[in-house]
């Protein structure tokens, strides 16, 4: 419990350095959301002036931090300017979407990149691996954007899928099953193309980890004992091998959410993604720091994942 302990210590202080850091950038940016207004002749300069000093604008940076710290105890994060709104239930609506997203990707992705790397590594140097290792290399050099564009081009063109969105028109009052039905193909087109980004990296480092154990003196003592190659593959090689898979689980989750903001934006899905950059656009300070926030949560949280997951499967890191 120490260790978890002390991650969590070293999760929370990079937590704070991270907000001071997201304050830090946004205050310091050029413009403010207000600037626009001084340009419209309706609005006097006044009004702008109270409006600053309504969102507290006119205070000094650390004073200006206090405050928001105050606002975040409460639950609020910050007013938006935009919608004249708290920033956290407005956020926790897209963050929702973002999550479903992100967490069935991670999923999905790390289904089809275990048994494709432990396959690769099994039959190494075989037609099997040269698959592998070949569609891996096609998906690695095929940016992110053009991945989305491509799936995109074909969707709009067949009218298989819905193009974008996240439920189609009426939805509501469908019935749960057609409701999930109608999710489900909606999610299909942003979900089919984060599990394929993200396959070139797990299936390299899961041939990779599965390869090097296959060649340990311990791993030729159990084979030549006669285990079977299928046992020896999924009961010994995996697990020895679990522990860098573990911690690029962690980092995958991520790396999807960073991948999954640009996918959101592309394909319409209403998650942190498109709220984030209408935030940036519109200079609506306390929803960026939201936005960098969140991603800063669900990063760490994901490393901590791992470090539980670690301290589950390695004995050495209890007896530390």
């Amino acid at each position: 419990m120490r260790y978890l302990a002390r991650r969590l210590a070293h999760a929370l202080l990079l937590l704070g350095g991270a907000s001071v850091l997201a304050f830090l950038f946004t205050a310091l940016a050029p413009g403010n959301y207000f600037d626009e207004m001084r340009l419209n002749p309706q609005i006097s300069q006044e009004t702008v002036a109270a409006l600053k000093a309504h969102y507290d604008l006119d205070k000094p940076l650390a004073a200006r931090y206090a405050v928001w710290l105050k606002s975040l105890a409460h639950g609020e994060m910050g007013y938006s300017f935009a919608y004249n709104s708290p920033v956290a239930p407005l956020l926790w609506v897209r963050v929702r979407n973002t999550l479903l997203l992100t967490m069935t990707a991670t999923l999905l992705a790390w289904c089809i990149a275990l048994p494709l790397g432990v396959l690769s590594a099994e039959y190494s140097g075989r037609w099997m691996d040269r698959l592998v290792t070949g569609a891996s290399a096609i998906l690695l050099v095929i940016p992110d954007i053009a991945l989305a564009l491509g799936f995109l081009m074909v969707v709009v063109r067949t009218r298989w899928l819905p193009a974008g969105g996240m439920v189609s028109a009426g939805a509501e009052g469908l019935p749960i099953a057609a409701q999930l039905w109608d999710l489900l193909r909606h999610m299909f087109l942003p979900v089919a193309i984060l599990v394929l980004s993200a396959q070139p990296l797990l299936v390299r480092h899961v041939r990779s980890a599965v390869a090097e154990t296959l060649g340990e003196g311990f791993m030729r003592a159990a084979e030549a004992h006669g285990i079977s190659k299928k046992r020896l593959l999924w009961r010994y090689a995996l697990p020895a091998a679990a522990n860098p898979l573990i911690s690029l689980f962690g980092f995958s989750i991520g790396a999807l959410l960073s991948g999954s903001l640009l996918i959101e934006i592309v394909t319409s899905w209403p998650g942190v993604g498109p709220f984030l950059l209408e935030a940036i656009l519109a200079r609506d300070l306390f929803v960026v720091i939201g936005g960098v926030l969140f991603s800063t949560v669900f990063l760490i949280a994901g490393n901590l994942i791992a470090d539980v997951l670690l301290l589950w499967a390695d004995p050495r890191i209890q007896t530390e």
